[in-house]
């Protein structure tokens, strides 16, 4: 039995749960799921989370439902906090270059709010 391993998430802008609140309950569940996993798992099966090559300490939490694919950009900021970021269906072998430089903004944008706040 493998021990459990805690990481919090917090969304930080409205993207992510634009895209959430889109999708249907099927696919809102999975995506629970998934979430749970990687909040609770020491190691993380690449099947649901994944660094992106060449992005800057991006990551993609990867969704599965029937034949549809859907990924979350996420990164970690102190330690085992994860930073949801925007979320997309995919629909190409190869994930958007938009949908990383949109990632990549935000996560800016989340470290620029940071330092204004220390």
């Amino acid at each position: 039995m493998s021990e459990k391993f805690l990481r919090d998430t917090y969304v930080y802008g409205t993207e992510f749960w634009d895209f959430y609140n889109s999708q249907k309950k099927e696919v809102q569940d999975k995506i629970d799921w998934v979430i749970g996993l990687v909040r609770t798992l020491k190691i993380i099966p690449e099947k649901f989370f994944k660094h992106l090559a060449g992005a800057n300490g991006l990551y993609e939490i990867r969704i599965k439902v029937g034949s549809n694919i859907f990924r979350i950009f996420c990164f970690f900021d102190k330690g085992n906090l994860i930073i949801l970021l925007s979320g997309f269906q995919k629909k190409t072998d190869k994930t958007p270059k938009q949908e990383i430089e949109k990632a990549e903004r935000l996560k800016q944008r989340y470290y620029e709010e940071q330092a204004k706040h220390k």
